[in-house]
């Protein structure tokens, strides 16, 4: 008589621990993704109303792109960077964080500015680790456009006026445009000399980062969240009154150009972005309806980056904005609509043999553009005409197409109108093609 093992007996009755994802990177469920399918629609056509070209990066670039391209000393870098060492060949490698860099890098390696300035666009997830808030994620989708090989302030201008009309398009109401200009690099040495001497002079009022900040990066003080610091950097010498004739009169234009299309704007001196590569214009779209996460799109010009990252001097300029963000703000104002229909047309049929006229009509309609379901039962068991209409009326179809063991002998089907007047005729097999196509046509046309 052999002997039951205990240990493997409770091994095979335990459970499987449900996996669960990771913090601060979330599913997008169905119910969720129609707002984000007419987001990306939206920012595809902005692209291209604006001449600009996509252009995709990997998710995974060397450690050294995003070191030299954001700086070392920035939030990014120091705190927020996922890195890792390649176990293969030892490369330090780190999921992107931002596109700017890496839409450089490649323009760099692939001589794209070889034949002349280019407007590029990207969309897609970024990693930073930090901690989950609403708006403020571990993995978060960006869009961005990058103006490569223009110096002049209208293509600043025109980047901005950008983010406007994409807000219009979007029905987004109450985004705050806010400007500032960083000067050129001699212009900031002389501002930061002076913000070092002032806080210095009141170092017993910074905070622990605020005095870390002060050896590394001091303008970044100006950017402080804590309300404690806030009549300290208000009363910190200002950069704008550092700027020579060059940089005013770049950011003069600018605002010229704002003013010529009606955008209003507010000039915020404390405004200095988060990113070591910024020049001359920097701005922020900013809201009050998604709490301490206010910006939900900035950038500017950053002339040195190209350089910077082994380019040729090129002058440049940008933005990117959070579509998590944009997201948030658009169910705040109740944007977006009701979710769409799963389908056109909602194929209710007996099984069995009713099926073969049922996937031919499918296929015929699906290859006109017309968005077809086929019912199918989780069992395999074809349930009631009753269950299935439930089914064809909750899938938001105009029409359901009913093919029943009757309708094929008779060789026919029954078109019934699921969003109108409910009527339902019958029609010959060679003939409902052509009726479901005129219906779907002059449906859409009173509509």
């Amino acid at each position: 008589m052999s002997e039951t093992n205990p240990s493997s007996k409770k091994t095979a009755s335990s459970k499987v621990l449900k996996l669960a994802g990771v913090k601060g990177m979330n599913d997008l469920l169905p119910q969720d993704a129609y707002r984000w399918e007419f987001v990306e629609r939206t920012v595809l056509s902005l692209a291209k109303s604006y001449g600009y070209q996509n252009i995709r990066t990997p998710i995974v670039e060397h450690t050294e792109v995003f070191q030299r391209g954001i700086g070392e000393v920035t939030d990014i870098v120091e705190k927020e960077m996922y890195s890792f060492e390649d176990r293969l060949n030892g490369e330090q490698l780190t999921l992107r964080p931002e596109g700017t860099a890496a839409v450089v890098r490649a323009v760099i390696e692939q001589n794209l500015l070889y034949e002349g300035p280019k407007r590029l666009f990207y969309i897609g997830p970024m990693f930073r680790h930090e901690r989950p808030q609403r708006g403020r994620y571990r993995q978060f989708h960006q869009f961005g456009v990058e103006a490569l090989g223009f110096a002049g302030p209208d293509v600043d201008a025109e980047i901005i006026l950008m983010c406007a009309r994409l807000w219009d398009d979007l029905g987004l109401q109450g985004l705050r445009l806010e400007l500032n200009s960083l000067g050129n690099e001699q212009e900031r040495k002389l501002h930061r000399a002076a913000l070092v001497t002032y806080f210095e002079s009141h170092q017993a009022a910074l905070d622990e980062d605020s005095k870390r900040r002060l050896l590394t990066n001091p303008l970044r003080i100006l950017d402080t969240k804590n309300p404690m610091m806030q009549d300290l950097v208000t009363a910190a010498p200002k950069l704008i009154d550092y700027l020579g004739k060059e940089s005013l009169d770049h950011f003069e234009m600018v605002q010229f150009l704002l003013k010529a299309n009606n955008l209003p704007f507010r000039i915020n001196p404390r405004l200095v972005r988060g990113l070591d590569y910024y020049n001359f214009t920097v701005f922020e779209w900013v809201t009050d309806q998604l709490g301490s996460q206010g910006t939900v799109a900035g950038g500017g010009r950053y002339d040195p980056l190209i350089e910077r990252m082994g380019g040729k001097a090129t002058p440049a300029c940008g933005w990117a904005m959070g579509i998590e963000r944009v997201i948030e703000l658009m169910k705040e104002q109740g944007l977006g609509g009701d979710e769409p229909a799963v389908c056109d047309v909602y194929m209710v049929h007996a099984g069995g043999q009713t099926l073969e006229p049922s996937f031919v009509l499918a296929e015929q309609l699906r290859s006109a553009g017309v968005d077809v379901l086929v019912h199918a039962s989780p069992d395999g068991l074809v349930p009631s005409f009753k269950s299935q209409m439930k089914k064809a009326d909750a899938s938001g179809a105009l029409y359901a197409v009913i093919i029943g063991e009757d309708e094929l002998v008779q060789k026919q089907a029954q078109i019934k109108d699921l969003r109108g007047t409910g009527a339902q005729s019958t029609v010959s097999f060679d003939m409902v093609f052509d009726q479901v196509i005129e219906r779907l046509v002059s449906g859409s046309d009173e509509r």
